[in-house]
């Protein structure tokens, strides 16, 4: 009996079928990865604190200063102080969050989620289609990466989801108890 390859990626969809074999090295580049962008978004929101910028935190430039298709609704957000106030306390908190889930490894998918989400705010405030290839941008990739992070699970590779997936609910295992905690975990 042959033995299937234990590290395979396989995926359909529309119609298209994609597989191989990834690199052994393949589950070092997913947790370097993880890392990476968890101690980015961490160092960015500790950035953000008061402590460490030696300033407040507001987003009213950046939402002002932004250009293409959201640029009217950023300037709307930027003149509505109360909003402001949520936004200058969101921003710097969710990035500290989402960079302290992906270095433990714990809530990934969530994690990235977010920060996929922060970095498509990013990426339409920070419009630049410039070039053959303008729209590509440090944000897009960015938001790419995330997606990526989340896509491979890379909580369960050195992280803890691997370990919260297993603890075990009413005699079962999280997970198992609970399917739709794979959309968060992982």
């Amino acid at each position: 009996m042959a033995a299937t390859p234990a590290n395979r990626l396989e995926s359909r969809f529309g119609g298209v079928t994609l597989e191989g074999e990834p690199h052994a090295l393949s589950a070092w580049f997913v947790v370097g990865l993880r890392l990476t962008m968890g101690l980015a978004f961490l160092g960015a929101g500790l950035g953000k604190l008061t402590v460490f910028a030696g300033e407040p935190f507001d987003a009213a430039g950046y939402l002002m200063g932004s250009e293409g298709p959201v640029a009217g609704i950023y300037a709307a957000m930027a003149a509505n102080p109360a909003f402001m106030d949520v936004v200058n306390v969101v921003v710097p908190a969710t990035q500290i969050l989402i960079g302290l889930a992906l270095v433990a490894g714990a809530f990934v998918r969530l994690a990235a989620l977010g920060g996929a989400m922060q970095m498509a705010m990013f990426y339409l405030g920070s419009w630049d289609v410039g070039g053959p290839l303008g729209f590509v941008n440090s944000d897009l990739v960015y938001l790419i990466v995330f997606l990526a992070i989340g896509a491979f699970g890379a909580g369960r590779i050195l992280g803890l989801d691997r370990y919260i997936e297993q603890l075990q609910v009413g005699g079962e295992a999280l997970i198992e108890r609970y399917p739709k905690l794979r959309y968060v975990l992982g």
